[in-house]
């Protein structure tokens, strides 16, 4: 098990023990008389779920990117050129934009193509604009789920 595997499954237990701690004391809040002091127990109980929903829903997304990157693996998809980096260990910006470009007109030739997606989220990792990294790796599970549904009706 990978090190982010093992932070995820220690936050989503942290998370756990914490939601167990709050609702039984937002029990306790709501079964009082005043109003004010039931509104906020019934608000410790929504605002964690909220949190659990959004656990859920980045656990699914880095489950989901990781799967990709196994099949892609097995395919013998996965990119081979690694951009140099500095001494901080940092991308050298302008290697990184050259990667970027080869894989961008890529997804242009290849639109429906989850593999090319998921290569131009790597080279958007790799050129440090995580927004559209994490934008064309849903992309990419988009794709990918579209190809599995489509491959168990035929």
């Amino acid at each position: 098990m990978t090190r982010a595997r093992w932070g995820a499954l220690l936050m989503a237990l942290l998370l756990a023990l914490y939601l167990a701690v709050v609702i039984g004391y937002a029990v306790n809040l709501v079964r009082d008389p005043l109003p004010i002091v039931q509104a906020m127990g019934w608000a410790l109980v929504v605002l964690p779920l909220v949190g659990v929903w959004g656990l859920a829903v980045e656990l699914r997304f880095g489950f989901g990117a990781e799967r990709l990157a196994r099949r892609l693996e097995v395919e013998g998809g996965l990119p081979d050129d690694e951009a140099p980096a500095r001494v901080s260990g940092r991308v050298e910006r302008a290697a990184a934009d050259a990667i970027f470009e080869r894989y961008a007109a890529e997804v242009q030739q290849h639109p429906g193509s989850w593999q090319h997606w998921f290569r131009l989220a790597l080279a958007y990792d790799a050129a440090s604009d995580r927004r559209r990294a994490r934008w064309a790796m849903r992309e990419a599970l988009r794709l990918e789920r579209a190809e599995t549904a489509a491959e168990g009706a035929a």
